[in-house]
């Protein structure tokens, strides 16, 4: 291996959020090329600190084919991550880079590092492009150490995968098998419309499925338009989005606003939100949608409030009614209309399967994803146990949380990322056992892990030091992950989101995780079943 390491970072595309967490990005670049000079090389920042930008991160595709063709392209290669990134700055340089390459993060919560590394290594497995990953708080532990030797020494990092098993060396219960192939045969044949406001949200290449892989499950994309949604909003009288606001209310969900709309939650902003819940609903009516995702990104976050308080109304089964326009039909009526946070086409896949399945077992069909944010270890019922921090800026339905509407609030989003601000639905999830899932694509393969877990109760002064290091406005589920240890889940998770669906019991959960397991498999996902406590 060649002596010199060079380093990249991909960075936010929102200037406002380079800016502000290029100082922790810069801490963690010391500390790595620390580790790497501690061991005998030299490395090198593969583009410089930008003082007008008053940030060093590759920000744009452009930019970022500009750095690569001046790297080596035979050199090893380290893409140090503290903050949430955007994959396609980097991805084009990534895809065609000969040397090898090692990622790494931050063990932190604050941007998030460890978000914007599993999402580049997600589109890096599904390129098919081999890479290296480590994770470290401090970049002096021996696992970080150990592995960084490792791979400096010119060999792949390898972790402990021994939690995965394919769903083929289980044998399934009947009831399930029978459940789950009549619901992926009845999908082929009926199929599903999955409406896609805008793809490719933040340059998430994984969260894209091809056409190719998807079409034989029984789905088909609607490709719609956020200027669609936008132009629908504006169509909506104020009286119909504060029928919606009035529901809200008087199921006790609070609104924390304030006068200021650059750094407040405003009554307009709610009323913005409001309209674009009845806008979505009727063009996924329109279109026939069995499920959506809004992109809320480039464009929309221009023009419009944040799309979080809409997700999570349109996955609970419980939400403000909404007619046709012109027929005065209830649009979805008792039902939820699953939504995927940032347009991330697998988990939209993995929700409607499982709303489907958990609707056919008569269990609660309200499922969501969760960045997989942080963890750490706290003592659960005197045992200490790694607890996970799931958190995510919406589609969080307010049935998984404490309280339901009652224990929710909606806070304003952060200006950084949000200018035009727009309010969450902040809440804890309730204890409860629960189904995780992701749907990835592996080199070309359509693949899904399943694992079961368990929400469980912190104490409020914890949740609150939780908030308070990763982002207080969001919804936070505190998650265990049976077999399934920390290092194991970053090492094979492939995506920065995890899907999740609560069980009333854990008889009931493995049960619908087999159901859950047959149905993709026979819709010709390749299923892999990770950890213990599933009942197989």
């Amino acid at each position: 291996m060649a002596e010199t390491i060079y380093l990249v970072a991909s960075g936010d595309l929102r200037l406002s959020a380079n800016q502000v967490c290029w100082p922790a990005q810069s801490r963690v670049e010391e500390a790595v090329m620390a580790a790497i000079r501690a061991n005998g090389r030299s490395v090198v920042r593969g583009h410089p600190y930008i003082p007008e930008k008053q940030h060093g991160f590759i920000d744009s595709q452009k930019y970022g084919m500009e750095v690569f063709r001046n790297l080596p392209p035979e050199a090893p290669l380290v893409v140090v991550e503290a903050v949430w990134q955007y994959t396609h700055h980097v991805f084009s340089g990534l895809l065609t880079h000969r040397g090898p390459i090692l990622t790494i993060a931050n063990w932190s919560g604050e941007w998030p590092g460890l978000v914007g590394m599993l999402n580049l290594n997600a589109s890096l497995t599904k390129a098919g492009v081999p890479y290296s990953t480590l994770w470290s708080a401090d970049f002096t532990d021996e696992f970080f150490l150990n592995g960084l030797r490792c791979w400096l020494g010119g060999a792949q990092v390898v972790h402990d995968l021994g939690h995965v098993r394919p769903l083929s060396r289980f044998r399934l219960p009947q009831q399930a098998e029978e459940t789950g192939a009549r619901l992926a045969a009845e999908l082929r044949r009926g199929k599903a419309i999955m409406g896609i406001f805008d793809e490719g949200c933040m340059g998430m290449y994984n969260a894209i499925i091809p056409d190719e892989l998807l079409h034989p499950t029984g789905i088909f994309k609607e490709r719609l338009s956020q200027s669609t949604l936008y132009a629908a909003m504006r169509q909506v009288p104020d009286s119909e989005a504060a029928e919606v606001r009035a529901w809200l209310d008087a199921r006790g969900m609070r609104f924390h606003t304030g006068p200021d709309p650059e750094t407040d939650l405003t009554d307009a902003q709610i009323l913005e939100q409001c309209k674009m819940y009845i806008a979505a609903l009727r063009i996924a009516d329109d279109f026939g949608c069995d499920t959506i995702g809004i992109q809320y990104q480039q464009g929309l976050k221009d023009l419009a409030p944040a799309s979080d308080l809409v997700e999570g109304l349109l996955n609970n089964v419980d939400r403000p009614p909404v007619k046709h326009a012109v027929t005065g039909r209830v649009l979805y009526e008792g039902q939820a209309l699953p939504h995927f946070n940032e347009v991330d086409e697998c988990a939209g896949l993995d929700g409607l399967v499982t709303n489907r399945v958990w609707t056919a077992l008569g269990l609660d069909p309200e499922n969501t994803l969760h960045d997989v944010r942080y963890g750490e270890t706290f003592a659960v019922n005197g045992k200490e146990e790694f607890v996970w921090v799931f958190e995510i800026s919406g589609a969080v339905p307010p049935n998984h949380l404490v309280g339901g509407y009652a224990g929710a609030i909606s806070e304003r989003q952060p200006s950084m990322y949000f200018r035009l601000g727009g309010g969450t639905i902040k809440g804890v999830s309730k204890p409860g056992e629960i189904v995780w899932s992701r749907v990835f694509v592996d080199n070309g393969v359509l693949k899904a892990d399943l694992g079961r877990g368990r929400a469980v109760e912190l104490p409020p002064e914890e949740t609150e030091r939780r908030w308070r290091i990763t982002t207080a406005q969001w919804p936070m589920m505190h998650a265990l992950l049976y077999g399934v240890g920390r290092d194991q889940l970053m090492a094979r998770h492939k995506a920065n989101h995890i899907q999740v669906a609560y069980a009333p019991d854990a008889a009931s959960a493995n049960t619908a995780l087999a159901a859950k397991a047959a149905m993709l498999r026979d819709m010709g996902l390749q299923v892999s079943i990770c950890g213990t406590d599933h009942g197989l």
